[in-house]
Protein backbone atom coordinates (compact mmCIF):
# COMPACT_ATOMS: atom_id res chain seq x y z
CA UNK A 1 0.00 0.00 0.00
CA UNK A 2 1.39 3.01 -1.00
CA UNK A 3 2.43 5.78 1.59
CA UNK A 4 2.76 8.85 0.18
CA UNK A 5 0.02 10.67 1.38
CA UNK A 6 1.34 10.14 4.93
CA UNK A 7 4.47 12.04 3.80
CA UNK A 8 3.04 16.18 4.30
CA UNK A 9 1.96 14.85 8.13
CA UNK A 10 5.61 13.45 9.18
CA UNK A 11 7.96 15.67 10.43
CA UNK A 12 11.24 16.09 8.60
CA UNK A 13 14.09 16.97 11.58
CA UNK A 14 15.63 13.61 12.92
CA UNK A 15 14.15 14.73 16.45
CA UNK A 16 10.48 15.05 15.85
CA UNK A 17 10.33 11.95 13.70
CA UNK A 18 12.40 9.93 17.34
CA UNK A 19 9.79 11.71 19.32
CA UNK A 20 6.87 10.66 17.37
CA UNK A 21 8.26 7.20 17.60
CA UNK A 22 8.88 6.70 21.14
CA UNK A 23 5.46 9.04 22.09
CA UNK A 24 3.29 7.73 19.71
CA UNK A 25 3.49 3.60 20.77
CA UNK A 26 3.14 5.04 24.64
CA UNK A 27 -0.44 7.30 23.77
CA UNK A 28 -1.47 4.15 21.88
CA UNK A 29 -1.34 1.48 25.02
CA UNK A 30 -2.72 4.27 26.99
CA UNK A 31 -5.62 4.49 24.99
CA UNK A 32 -6.36 0.51 24.78
CA UNK A 33 -5.80 -0.01 28.33
CA UNK A 34 -7.87 2.80 29.56
CA UNK A 35 -10.36 2.03 27.43
CA UNK A 36 -10.88 -1.79 27.86
CA UNK A 37 -10.41 -0.97 31.98
CA UNK A 38 -13.37 1.40 31.59
CA UNK A 39 -15.66 -0.66 29.07
CA UNK A 40 -15.12 -4.21 30.78
CA UNK A 41 -13.67 -3.90 33.98
CA UNK A 42 -15.28 -0.71 35.09
CA UNK A 43 -18.52 -0.65 33.62
CA UNK A 44 -18.79 -4.18 34.99
CA UNK A 45 -17.85 -3.87 38.56
CA UNK A 46 -20.27 -0.26 38.69
CA UNK A 47 -23.56 -2.44 37.17
CA UNK A 48 -22.93 -4.85 39.72
CA UNK A 49 -22.78 -2.71 42.73
CA UNK A 50 -25.45 -0.30 41.53
CA UNK A 51 -27.66 -3.45 41.18
CA UNK A 52 -26.95 -4.54 44.72
CA UNK A 53 -27.93 -0.63 46.32
CA UNK A 54 -31.13 -0.65 43.69
CA UNK A 55 -32.11 -4.21 45.81
CA UNK A 56 -31.81 -2.03 49.15
CA UNK A 57 -33.79 0.99 47.95
CA UNK A 58 -36.27 -1.25 47.03
CA UNK A 59 -35.99 -2.95 50.04
CA UNK A 60 -36.67 0.07 52.12
CA UNK A 61 -39.62 1.30 49.84
CA UNK A 62 -41.06 -2.04 50.62
CA UNK A 63 -40.61 -1.63 54.44
CA UNK A 64 -42.82 2.24 54.20
CA UNK A 65 -45.14 0.81 52.10
CA UNK A 66 -47.81 0.41 54.37
CA UNK A 67 -46.95 3.59 56.14
CA UNK A 68 -49.90 6.63 56.79
CA UNK A 69 -47.17 9.24 57.97
CA UNK A 70 -43.98 10.20 57.11
CA UNK A 71 -43.25 9.48 60.59
CA UNK A 72 -44.33 5.99 60.46
CA UNK A 73 -42.82 4.93 57.44
CA UNK A 74 -39.02 6.38 59.03
CA UNK A 75 -39.94 4.74 62.01
CA UNK A 76 -40.81 1.44 60.43
CA UNK A 77 -37.42 1.76 58.19
CA UNK A 78 -35.16 2.82 61.09
CA UNK A 79 -34.01 -0.76 61.51
CA UNK A 80 -32.91 -1.73 57.71
CA UNK A 81 -31.71 1.81 57.15
CA UNK A 82 -29.45 1.47 60.39
CA UNK A 83 -28.10 -2.20 59.14
CA UNK A 84 -27.28 -0.65 55.51
CA UNK A 85 -25.46 2.60 56.66
CA UNK A 86 -28.34 4.79 55.46
CA UNK A 87 -30.34 7.97 56.30
CA UNK A 88 -33.50 9.53 55.37
CA UNK A 89 -35.83 12.10 55.64
CA UNK A 90 -38.68 13.28 53.79
CA UNK A 91 -38.61 16.47 51.63
CA UNK A 92 -40.78 19.59 52.90
CA UNK A 93 -43.80 19.71 50.29
CA UNK A 94 -42.54 22.54 48.81
CA UNK A 95 -38.75 21.73 48.53
CA UNK A 96 -37.18 20.67 45.46
CA UNK A 97 -34.72 17.66 45.18
CA UNK A 98 -31.58 19.72 45.53
CA UNK A 99 -28.90 17.65 42.30
CA UNK A 100 -26.05 20.24 42.00
CA UNK A 101 -23.25 19.84 39.43
CA UNK A 102 -21.29 16.71 39.16
CA UNK A 103 -17.39 16.52 38.58
CA UNK A 104 -16.40 16.95 35.34
CA UNK A 105 -13.78 14.16 35.46
CA UNK A 106 -16.48 11.78 37.05
CA UNK A 107 -17.35 9.32 33.84
CA UNK A 108 -19.14 6.61 35.99
CA UNK A 109 -21.53 9.27 37.08
CA UNK A 110 -24.41 8.58 33.75
CA UNK A 111 -23.69 5.09 34.16
CA UNK A 112 -24.50 4.87 37.31
CA UNK A 113 -27.83 7.44 36.98
CA UNK A 114 -28.81 5.23 34.04
CA UNK A 115 -28.51 2.10 36.13
CA UNK A 116 -30.03 3.51 39.02
CA UNK A 117 -33.27 4.86 36.62
CA UNK A 118 -33.83 1.53 35.07
CA UNK A 119 -34.11 -0.32 38.66
CA UNK A 120 -35.95 1.45 40.33
CA UNK A 121 -39.01 2.94 39.02
CA UNK A 122 -39.73 5.59 41.28
CA UNK A 123 -36.62 7.34 41.44
CA UNK A 124 -36.86 10.59 40.67
CA UNK A 125 -33.34 12.37 40.75
CA UNK A 126 -29.66 11.06 41.56
CA UNK A 127 -27.11 13.66 43.04
CA UNK A 128 -23.58 13.07 42.80
CA UNK A 129 -21.71 15.90 44.04
CA UNK A 130 -18.50 14.25 44.76
CA UNK A 131 -16.92 11.10 45.30
CA UNK A 132 -17.93 10.47 49.21
CA UNK A 133 -21.82 10.84 49.35
CA UNK A 134 -24.97 10.10 47.12
CA UNK A 135 -28.37 11.25 47.45
CA UNK A 136 -31.73 9.47 45.47
CA UNK A 137 -34.94 11.03 45.45
CA UNK A 138 -38.00 9.12 45.14
CA UNK A 139 -41.43 9.48 44.77
CA UNK A 140 -43.75 7.80 47.28
CA UNK A 141 -47.03 8.00 48.47
CA UNK A 142 -46.68 9.98 51.28
CA UNK A 143 -43.98 12.59 49.50
CA UNK A 144 -40.60 12.98 48.01
CA UNK A 145 -37.62 10.87 50.39
CA UNK A 146 -34.03 11.37 50.23
CA UNK A 147 -31.78 8.65 50.85
CA UNK A 148 -28.17 9.42 51.80
CA UNK A 149 -25.32 7.11 52.00
CA UNK A 150 -21.43 6.39 50.67
CA UNK A 151 -20.50 6.82 47.50
CA UNK A 152 -18.35 3.53 47.22
CA UNK A 153 -21.11 1.48 47.23
CA UNK A 154 -22.00 2.17 43.45
CA UNK A 155 -18.77 2.40 41.55
CA UNK A 156 -15.16 1.46 42.71
CA UNK A 157 -13.45 4.61 44.85
CA UNK A 158 -11.89 7.47 42.24
CA UNK A 159 -11.23 5.33 39.30
CA UNK A 160 -10.09 8.09 37.67
CA UNK A 161 -7.02 7.83 40.08
CA UNK A 162 -5.74 4.77 37.64
CA UNK A 163 -6.32 6.44 34.19
CA UNK A 164 -4.15 9.73 35.95
CA UNK A 165 -1.43 7.40 37.33
CA UNK A 166 -0.92 5.83 34.31
CA UNK A 167 -0.86 9.13 32.46
CA UNK A 168 1.67 10.64 35.48
CA UNK A 169 3.99 7.59 34.95
CA UNK A 170 4.10 7.19 31.09
CA UNK A 171 4.60 11.16 31.16
CA UNK A 172 7.70 10.51 33.24
CA UNK A 173 9.24 7.49 31.29
CA UNK A 174 8.71 9.31 28.48
CA UNK A 175 10.58 12.15 29.60
CA UNK A 176 13.49 10.33 30.53
CA UNK A 177 14.06 8.64 27.47
CA UNK A 178 13.42 11.49 25.96
CA UNK A 179 16.77 12.75 27.17
CA UNK A 180 18.51 9.61 26.75
CA UNK A 181 17.55 10.11 23.27
CA UNK A 182 18.31 13.57 22.56
CA UNK A 183 21.92 12.45 24.18
CA UNK A 184 21.90 9.31 21.86
CA UNK A 185 20.84 12.01 18.29
CA UNK A 186 23.42 14.66 19.30
CA UNK A 187 25.95 12.99 17.76
CA UNK A 188 24.24 12.53 14.16
CA UNK A 189 23.34 16.03 14.82
CA UNK A 190 26.89 17.32 15.13
CA UNK A 191 27.95 15.29 12.20
CA UNK A 192 25.42 16.87 10.07
CA UNK A 193 26.17 20.39 10.90
CA UNK A 194 29.86 19.49 10.30
CA UNK A 195 28.91 17.84 6.74
CA UNK A 196 26.75 21.18 5.82
CA UNK A 197 29.03 23.61 7.02
CA UNK A 198 31.80 21.59 4.94
CA UNK A 199 29.21 21.81 1.78
CA UNK A 200 29.60 25.72 2.25
CA UNK A 201 33.25 26.23 2.04
CA UNK A 202 33.50 25.71 6.13
CA UNK A 203 35.46 23.82 8.42
CA UNK A 204 34.10 23.16 11.88
CA UNK A 205 36.16 21.33 14.62
CA UNK A 206 34.24 17.71 15.06
CA UNK A 207 35.51 14.95 16.74
CA UNK A 208 33.17 11.67 16.65
CA UNK A 209 31.07 10.64 19.53
CA UNK A 210 28.03 8.51 20.28
CA UNK A 211 27.14 4.99 19.24
CA UNK A 212 29.67 3.00 17.17
CA UNK A 213 28.03 3.48 14.09
CA UNK A 214 27.91 7.06 14.49
CA UNK A 215 31.61 6.71 15.49
CA UNK A 216 32.33 5.28 12.22
CA UNK A 217 30.13 7.52 9.99
CA UNK A 218 31.98 10.26 11.72
CA UNK A 219 35.31 9.00 11.56
CA UNK A 220 34.81 8.66 8.11
CA UNK A 221 33.64 12.01 7.28
CA UNK A 222 36.76 13.06 8.89
CA UNK A 223 38.92 10.93 6.65
CA UNK A 224 36.72 12.62 3.60
CA UNK A 225 37.52 16.10 4.63
CA UNK A 226 41.00 15.54 5.11
CA UNK A 227 40.97 13.67 1.40
CA UNK A 228 39.51 16.46 -0.54
CA UNK A 229 41.34 19.32 1.61
CA UNK A 230 44.49 17.44 0.67
CA UNK A 231 43.52 16.89 -3.29
CA UNK A 232 42.82 20.84 -3.06
CA UNK A 233 46.06 21.65 -1.83
CA UNK A 234 47.79 19.44 -4.22
CA UNK A 235 45.99 20.47 -7.35
CA UNK A 236 46.46 23.85 -6.28
CA UNK A 237 50.15 23.56 -5.46
CA UNK A 238 50.85 21.37 -8.86
CA UNK A 239 48.98 24.23 -10.68
CA UNK A 240 50.84 27.23 -8.90
CA UNK A 241 54.20 25.64 -9.64
CA UNK A 242 52.96 25.24 -13.23
CA UNK A 243 51.95 28.43 -13.55
CA UNK A 244 55.51 29.68 -12.22
CA UNK A 245 57.56 27.91 -14.91
CA UNK A 246 55.36 29.18 -18.06
CA UNK A 247 55.48 32.62 -16.77
CA UNK A 248 59.55 32.50 -17.49
CA UNK A 249 59.46 31.27 -20.50
CA UNK A 250 56.33 33.69 -21.74
CA UNK A 251 58.23 36.77 -20.06
CA UNK A 252 61.75 35.24 -22.02
CA UNK A 253 58.94 35.59 -25.49
CA UNK A 254 58.12 38.94 -24.78
CA UNK A 255 61.62 39.91 -24.19
CA UNK A 256 62.21 38.56 -27.47
CA UNK A 257 59.60 40.00 -29.01
CA UNK A 258 60.67 43.37 -28.37
CA UNK A 259 63.64 43.38 -30.12
CA UNK A 260 62.29 42.88 -33.37
CA UNK A 261 60.01 45.36 -35.46
CA UNK A 262 57.30 46.13 -34.48
CA UNK A 263 55.06 44.93 -37.00
CA UNK A 264 56.08 41.72 -37.01
CA UNK A 265 56.31 41.60 -33.58
CA UNK A 266 52.16 42.74 -33.08
CA UNK A 267 50.36 39.07 -33.94
CA UNK A 268 52.75 36.94 -31.68
CA UNK A 269 52.81 39.46 -28.74
CA UNK A 270 48.67 39.24 -28.91
CA UNK A 271 49.49 35.32 -28.81
CA UNK A 272 51.54 35.41 -26.13
CA UNK A 273 48.83 37.68 -24.30
CA UNK A 274 46.43 35.20 -25.19
CA UNK A 275 48.77 32.54 -23.55
CA UNK A 276 48.76 34.16 -20.88
CA UNK A 277 45.11 34.47 -20.23
CA UNK A 278 44.63 30.82 -20.38
CA UNK A 279 47.31 30.79 -18.36
CA UNK A 280 45.49 32.75 -15.58
CA UNK A 281 41.95 31.04 -16.43
CA UNK A 282 42.99 27.88 -15.65
CA UNK A 283 44.47 29.09 -12.24
CA UNK A 284 41.43 30.56 -11.42
CA UNK A 285 39.47 27.21 -12.13
CA UNK A 286 42.06 25.21 -10.29
CA UNK A 287 42.77 27.63 -7.27
CA UNK A 288 38.72 27.62 -6.91
CA UNK A 289 38.43 29.04 -3.18
CA UNK A 290 41.79 27.43 -1.92
CA UNK A 291 43.09 31.09 -0.58
CA UNK A 292 40.61 32.14 1.19
CA UNK A 293 38.78 31.65 4.44
CA UNK A 294 34.88 32.50 5.24
CA UNK A 295 34.80 35.70 6.76
CA UNK A 296 31.60 37.79 7.93
CA UNK A 297 31.09 40.15 5.13
CA UNK A 298 28.84 43.00 4.82
CA UNK A 299 27.04 41.81 1.43
CA UNK A 300 26.01 45.44 0.32
CA UNK A 301 29.23 46.85 0.76
CA UNK A 302 31.03 44.66 -0.91
CA UNK A 303 29.00 44.38 -3.83
CA UNK A 304 29.46 47.97 -3.94
CA UNK A 305 33.09 48.14 -4.02
CA UNK A 306 33.43 45.46 -6.86
CA UNK A 307 30.82 47.57 -8.74
CA UNK A 308 32.84 50.63 -8.16
CA UNK A 309 36.10 49.04 -9.55
CA UNK A 310 34.46 48.10 -12.66
CA UNK A 311 33.10 51.94 -13.42
CA UNK A 312 36.45 52.92 -12.87
CA UNK A 313 37.89 50.07 -15.35
CA UNK A 314 35.36 51.49 -17.87
CA UNK A 315 33.22 48.83 -17.72
CA UNK A 316 29.53 49.98 -18.07
CA UNK A 317 27.71 48.47 -14.54
CA UNK A 318 25.22 49.35 -12.01
CA UNK A 319 24.28 48.69 -8.78
CA UNK A 320 20.52 48.75 -9.39
CA UNK A 321 18.83 47.38 -6.42
CA UNK A 322 19.84 46.19 -2.68
CA UNK A 323 17.00 44.25 -0.73
CA UNK A 324 17.77 43.62 2.82
CA UNK A 325 20.14 43.93 5.62
CA UNK A 326 22.89 42.07 7.58
CA UNK A 327 26.16 39.92 7.46
CA UNK A 328 27.33 36.67 5.62
CA UNK A 329 29.72 34.34 5.82
CA UNK A 330 31.58 34.21 2.93
CA UNK A 331 34.53 33.66 1.39
CA UNK A 332 35.50 37.50 0.32
CA UNK A 333 38.09 36.69 -2.67
CA UNK A 334 36.73 34.23 -4.16
CA UNK A 335 33.02 35.65 -4.63
CA UNK A 336 34.33 38.83 -5.78
CA UNK A 337 36.25 36.77 -8.53
CA UNK A 338 33.19 34.85 -9.07
CA UNK A 339 30.95 38.51 -9.56
CA UNK A 340 33.78 40.17 -11.62
CA UNK A 341 33.68 36.73 -14.16
CA UNK A 342 30.09 37.30 -14.42
CA UNK A 343 30.31 40.83 -14.91
CA UNK A 344 33.12 40.50 -17.37
CA UNK A 345 30.96 37.88 -19.34
CA UNK A 346 27.90 40.59 -19.01
CA UNK A 347 30.43 43.25 -20.78
CA UNK A 348 32.11 41.07 -23.25
CA UNK A 349 29.27 39.94 -24.92
CA UNK A 350 26.53 42.63 -24.04
CA UNK A 351 26.90 46.64 -24.20
CA UNK A 352 26.15 47.04 -20.18
CA UNK A 353 25.37 44.83 -16.84
CA UNK A 354 23.17 45.69 -14.00
CA UNK A 355 23.64 44.16 -10.64
CA UNK A 356 21.33 43.55 -8.04
CA UNK A 357 21.25 41.97 -4.51
CA UNK A 358 18.34 40.39 -2.71
CA UNK A 359 19.01 38.76 0.79
CA UNK A 360 16.11 36.71 3.26
CA UNK A 361 16.69 34.90 6.45
CA UNK A 362 17.90 32.08 4.76
CA UNK A 363 19.48 33.09 1.45
CA UNK A 364 21.71 35.63 -0.25
CA UNK A 365 20.80 35.90 -4.33
CA UNK A 366 23.41 37.99 -6.20
CA UNK A 367 22.17 39.02 -10.23
CA UNK A 368 24.37 39.61 -12.73
CA UNK A 369 21.52 40.65 -16.34
CA UNK A 370 23.10 41.61 -19.63
CA UNK A 371 21.64 43.18 -22.34
CA UNK A 372 23.87 40.34 -24.86
CA UNK A 373 22.49 37.69 -26.85
CA UNK A 374 22.41 35.35 -24.02
CA UNK A 375 21.89 31.54 -23.90
CA UNK A 376 19.10 29.29 -25.30
CA UNK A 377 17.23 27.11 -22.60
CA UNK A 378 18.43 23.57 -24.08
CA UNK A 379 22.48 24.95 -23.77
CA UNK A 380 22.65 26.14 -20.18
CA UNK A 381 23.61 23.00 -18.60
CA UNK A 382 26.60 22.98 -20.56
CA UNK A 383 27.37 26.10 -20.52
CA UNK A 384 28.47 25.82 -16.95
CA UNK A 385 30.36 22.96 -17.39
CA UNK A 386 34.40 23.35 -17.95
CA UNK A 387 36.05 23.86 -21.26
CA UNK A 388 33.02 24.69 -23.13
CA UNK A 389 32.28 26.77 -25.72
CA UNK A 390 28.96 27.54 -27.13
CA UNK A 391 29.51 28.93 -30.33
CA UNK A 392 25.91 30.23 -31.51
CA UNK A 393 24.95 31.29 -27.90
CA UNK A 394 27.96 34.27 -27.67
CA UNK A 395 29.57 36.19 -29.75
CA UNK A 396 33.38 34.27 -29.21
CA UNK A 397 35.14 36.79 -31.30
CA UNK A 398 34.47 39.66 -28.99
CA UNK A 399 36.76 37.71 -26.64
CA UNK A 400 39.15 34.61 -25.95
CA UNK A 401 38.96 31.60 -23.49
CA UNK A 402 38.91 28.32 -23.07
CA UNK A 403 35.39 28.32 -21.62
CA UNK A 404 35.91 28.60 -17.98
CA UNK A 405 34.34 31.65 -16.98
CA UNK A 406 31.10 30.29 -15.70
CA UNK A 407 32.80 27.04 -14.75
CA UNK A 408 34.59 29.09 -12.28
CA UNK A 409 31.56 30.50 -11.08
CA UNK A 410 29.66 27.58 -10.38
CA UNK A 411 32.54 25.87 -8.56
CA UNK A 412 32.57 29.04 -6.36
CA UNK A 413 28.89 28.76 -5.61
CA UNK A 414 28.98 25.07 -5.10
CA UNK A 415 31.96 25.58 -2.38
CA UNK A 416 30.17 27.96 -0.53
CA UNK A 417 26.99 25.50 -0.45
CA UNK A 418 25.33 27.04 -3.25
CA UNK A 419 24.33 27.46 -7.27
CA UNK A 420 24.65 29.13 -10.20
CA UNK A 421 21.31 29.74 -12.04
CA UNK A 422 20.91 30.98 -15.25
CA UNK A 423 18.17 32.05 -17.06
CA UNK A 424 16.83 35.31 -19.41
CA UNK A 425 16.30 38.75 -18.24
CA UNK A 426 12.97 40.41 -18.82
CA UNK A 427 14.71 43.84 -18.27
CA UNK A 428 17.28 43.60 -20.71
CA UNK A 429 17.39 40.96 -22.95
CA UNK A 430 20.32 39.52 -22.83
CA UNK A 431 21.59 36.34 -19.78
CA UNK A 432 20.41 36.63 -16.31
CA UNK A 433 23.09 34.55 -13.78
CA UNK A 434 22.15 34.29 -10.59
CA UNK A 435 24.31 32.86 -7.92
CA UNK A 436 22.06 31.77 -4.69
CA UNK A 437 24.08 30.92 -1.50
CA UNK A 438 22.21 29.71 1.96
CA UNK A 439 22.92 31.61 4.87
Amino acid sequence: MSTQWLKPYIPRSLYARAALILVLPVIVVLLVVAIAFLQKHLEEVTAQMTRTAAREVTLILNVMEGAETQQQALAAARPDLSALNMTSRFLPQYQEPVVGKRRWYDFIAPQVDAEMQALVPQMQDVALPNGQEVRLYLSTHLGTLELKFDRRRLSPTAPHQLIVTMVFFAALITTISFLYMRNQLRPITRLADAAQAFGRGRVVPYSPSGAIEVRAAGNAFVDMRSRIERQIEQRTLMLSGVSHDLRTPLTRLKLGLSLLPEDEAAPLLQDVDEMQSLLDAFLDFSRGTAESTPEAVEPEIWLSQIVDDAQRAGQQVELVSVEGQGTVMLRPSAMRRAVENLIGNAIRYGSRAEVSLSMTPKSIRVRVEDDGPGIPIEQRTEAVKPFTRLDPARNQNQGSGVGLGLAIVADIARVHGGILRLGSSEKLGGLCADIVIGR
